[in-house]
């Protein structure tokens, strides 16, 4: 079997070991002689596979346990939605940082359902930067402040969690949830697309803070409502089974590894390697201000745009897929999450120097 170096930003590589387990598992899971595909998801086969992997989740992150871990659908793009609907509260408005194209959906979807106040907008820089954390000034009567992380299209990161006092903390970890260690009691919601650091698409990971749960708009669908999830164990409706299972053996690798501290080292160094291969060539380029440069999207631009088309051809050749940037910003893009494995990354940078070669 011939497996490529996939750098797609999602839905993205999965851990070889994952699939290979799952493959064995495919037809007759522990014996109980069906997938886990045609299990139902309230039989107690399937609640063991549910149980297990929100342990792991819980022990990878350090979850408290005054949060709540919901296991839904809809991507993270429903929570564009979700999180107004359930936190608003009566207040008059909420506050974002919009920092790429990722908030700036959020930021749209939240005007549908109250106020919302812009207390950074990185547009300007097209979304080349973070805001500096002097500069934020957040309402104290704020219903939240949403921001996120890790933008993935121009791969840029913040470098610091914002301090909002008693105001909750809304993030969206979709593209960098699992990559390190954080302290999630920073944080009052996180919400999750599980198809990058994860498992396979068709999965929302959300860890709430039980406290907002229960606050809802009663004039939304019950099915968004976080209380739903919350008092019915993920399981209101049936979930995503065979995504949630995958995202499961992911958690329990994860653990295996080291926890997360394993893993940020090796996702640190895969960055750094990168990062000066791109820096030490004047052929590549990248356009992000190095402070909050992302460790999971690394853009980069080559000197004469006319070579990008060949680029992507001979790295297709060489195993290298899914290196063609974001359409809103051209160039290329390795995403180089969890499951890209380092050795992509050093067969990556190998190729790009040979490319520069023979421009030369």
């Amino acid at each position: 079997m011939s497996r490529i170096y996939n750098f797609s930003a999602g839905p993205a590589a999965l851990p070889l070991e994952v699939l290979e387990q799952a493959q064995a598992e495919m037809l007759d899971w522990h014996g109980s002689g069906m997938s886990v595909m045609e299990m139902s998801h309230r039989g107690k086969d399937y609640m063991s596979i549910a149980a297990k992997s929100e342990a792991d989740l819980r022990q990878l992150m350090n979850i408290p346990d005054n949060y709540k871990v919901l296991f839904l659908q809809g991507g993270a793009s429903s929570q564009f939605a979700m999180v107004p609907i359930n936190l608003f509260n009566g207040k008059k408005s909420a506050d974002y940082l919009l920092t790429g194209q990722w908030s700036k959906k959020a930021v749209a979807e939240a005007k549908r359902y109250g106020n919302v106040n812009l207390v950074a907008d990185t547009t300007d820089s097209k979304f080349t930067t973070v805001p500096d954390e002097a500069s934020l000034k957040f309402d104290p009567e704020a219903a939240y402040v949403h921001y996120t992380p890790n933008e993935t299209i121009v791969g840029v990161e913040f470098d610091y969690i914002p301090d909002t006092g008693d105001v909750p903390l809304v993030a969206d970890m979709s593209s960098t949830i699992l990559s390190r260690e954080i302290d999630v009691s920073k944080f009052d919601v996180i919400y999750a697309g599980a198809q990058k650091n994860i498992g396979p698409a068709g999965l929302t990971i959300v860890i709430i803070r039980e406290d907002l749960i229960g606050h809802a708009n009663p004039a939304m669908p019950v099915m968004l409502d976080y209380k739903t999830h919350a008092d019915n164990d993920s399981m209101y409706n049936t979930p995503p089974t065979y995504s949630w299972y995958l995202a499961g053996l992911v958690f329990a690798r994860l653990v295996k590894l080291g926890g997360l501290s394993a893993v940020e080292k090796i996702n640190q160094r895969k960055a750094e390697k990168l990062y000066k291969a791109i820096d030490d060539s004047p052929f590549y380029s990248n356009p992000v201000d190095v402070h909050c440069r992302s460790w999971m999207n690394v853009p980069f631009i080559l000197a004469n745009a006319d070579l990008d088309a060949a680029f992507l051809e001979q790295a297709a050749a060489n195993g290298l897929t899914s290196l063609k940037g974001h359409r809103s910003v051209g160039g290329m893009r390795a995403s180089i999450y969890n499951a890209m494995p380092e050795e992509g990354v050093d067969t990556l940078i190998a190729f790009m120097k040979e490319f520069e070669n023979t421009q030369a």
